[in-house]
């Protein structure tokens, strides 16, 4: 099975864009997931609670809105 994605420039640059960057996001996107993980997974003693909750609320909320798209990160 093949899949064929045409352009016509200039008018679809924009969508040319997200087609061609749409790994490179994934990967930000999951990497940014594993940050946050790793903040309250090996957070400091001395880390305050007000800050690790914002840490947790920061995660939630990216992966919240990760699955309210139906995206994968792990694909």
């Amino acid at each position: 099975m093949k899949a064929v994605l045409e352009f016509e420039f200039p008018k679809d640059d924009v969508e040319f864009y997200w087609a061609t960057n749409g790994a490179t996001m994934n990967l930000v996107l999951w990497k940014m997931d594993q940050w946050l993980r790793s903040k309250t997974k090996h957070a400091p003693d001395d880390m305050s609670d007000d800050t690790y909750k914002a840490f947790e609320e920061c995660r939630e909320q990216l992966r919240g809105l990760i699955d309210e798209y139906n995206l994968d990160l792990d694909k």
